[in-house]
């Protein structure tokens, strides 16, 4: 039996939830630190996250000189097929079977939040790179969970912002009808709403669609001076191609997609990408310390990494730090640690890890570039502008987050 078809079907078969011993725990406490990349490894996320993020968090551990606690630093990885059952499965096995104390990376908000329980239930941690949803570090927010990379809210202030300056006030979104879909989509709208503008309607969409041409013909008939792309990967990729051969990109409407990278632009080509505003915490071409990290990730993976494997191997490097410097796995205590530094390396930039676990940071918008732009075939973005940490991301004032209201 594969041991992935092994893990989901776990849950069917009733595992009990273990009773721990003082001796279990106290050897646990004993054992090396070690990481779980939990992603997508074969299916529409897979560019972004997948093999690049092992070898992303493989970095960091090396950097760190693969030890913590004076102990080695061991990772293994797994496919959660972007089904939140086989995600929480895997998440459950690792934790109480195979001596998990870490899980990374995590595509698909929906897979999140099923990890999430289990995290907390066990007092281990989970850091996402890849799951957006503002859901995450909000209403769902947990002690056991920091969100590293993005959140859906700061995509949506960011872009929204810049087009609704330029007169785009009408908008239309194509939307992934899952979590993170549904959260792009609201928190865009309310940016737009604020600033002026107003919604015309949405076509929803399931994960992993091939054929757009209903969404697209949709989007085109409502007349809408934006039509907002709320979904990612593939998904994503096949929207912008087929929005080229349906002749909106030359038909006076724009198009922003809210979530694409790199590799997504690199899929898609840039005669269809070419002047799509993108918003985005990490671009590997735009200093000496993202290149350089750029340059150590493609020695292992040939080409550049996305910003969700930047994001992890951000998460990787500075939690082994605080492991470090807290002197133990005690996730209440790395947290604290993580919560009183400000972080500037290869992927943050004015970094602060707040009371509801969200990690903000400076955000960028981004165009893409066009074809007689291009000096490097993966140098594709144009940083248009850096937006602030407080501009980006939320106010701490306005979370959802239980522990954080708890407070006020």
């Amino acid at each position: 039996m594969k041991r992935r078809t092994f893990l989901a079907g776990l849950g069917a078969a009733g595992v009990s939830t273990a009773i721990f011993s003082p001796a279990i725990v106290r050897a646990a406490a004993d054992t090396p630190l070690k990481f779980g990349v939990l992603t997508d490894m074969t299916g529409l996320f897979a560019d972004n996250g997948g093999a690049g993020s092992v070898a992303a968090a493989q970095l960091a551990i090396d950097e760190c000189g693969g030890k913590a606690l004076g102990k080695s630093i061991q990772l293994i990885s797994a496919d959660h097929l972007n089904k939140p059952d086989v995600g929480g499965n895997i998440a459950r096995q690792w934790y109480d079977q195979e001596g998990v104390d870490v899980i990374l990376d995590v595509p698909v908000s929906s897979v999140c939040i099923a990890v999430q329980t289990f995290a907390k239930e066990r007092n281990k941690m989970f850091i996402t790179s890849a799951g957006g949803s503002a859901d995450l570090s909000g209403k769902f927010c947990s002690p056991n969970f920091i969100q590293w990379t993005y959140n859906t809210y700061a995509l949506a202030n960011v872009g929204g912002k810049a087009l609704l300056k330029q007169g785009n006030d009408t908008w239309f979104f194509i939307a992934a009808d899952y979590a993170f879909g549904h959260a792009l989509e609201r928190d865009v709208t309310e940016v737009v709403t604020k600033g002026g503008g107003k919604s015309l309607g949405h076509a929803l969409h399931p994960i992993n669609t091939a054929d757009f041409s209903s969404q697209l013909l949709t989007a085109k008939s409502s007349g809408a001076k934006v039509i907002a792309v709320a979904n990612a990967g593939s998904d994503t990729q096949n929207v912008i191609k087929q929005a080229e051969e349906f002749g909106l990109l030359s038909g006076g409407q724009k198009m922003i997609a809210l979530l694409i990278d790199v590799n997504d632009i690199r899929s898609v080509g840039l005669k269809s990408a070419q002047g799509l505003l993108v918003t985005s915490g990490f671009y590997w071409n735009m200093d000496d310390r993202t290149r350089e990290f750029a340059k150590r990730y493609a020695a292992k993976m040939g080409k550049p990494p996305s910003m969700m494997q930047a994001g992890v191997y951000s998460s990787t490097l500075n939690y082994i730090k605080s492991v470090e410097a807290a002197n133990t796995k005690d996730p209440a205590a790395v947290v604290k640690d993580l919560q009183g530094r400000t972080f500037n390396d290869a992927f943050l930039r004015n970094g602060k890890l707040r009371p509801d676990n969200l990690m903000v940071h400076d955000m960028y918008l981004a165009e893409v570039k066009k074809q007689s732009e291009l000096s490097d075939p993966y140098d594709v973005f144009k940083i248009l502008a850096t937006v602030t940490s407080e501009e980006a991301f939320p106010s701490l004032s306005a979370s959802a987050c239980p522990m954080v209201m708890s407070k006020k």
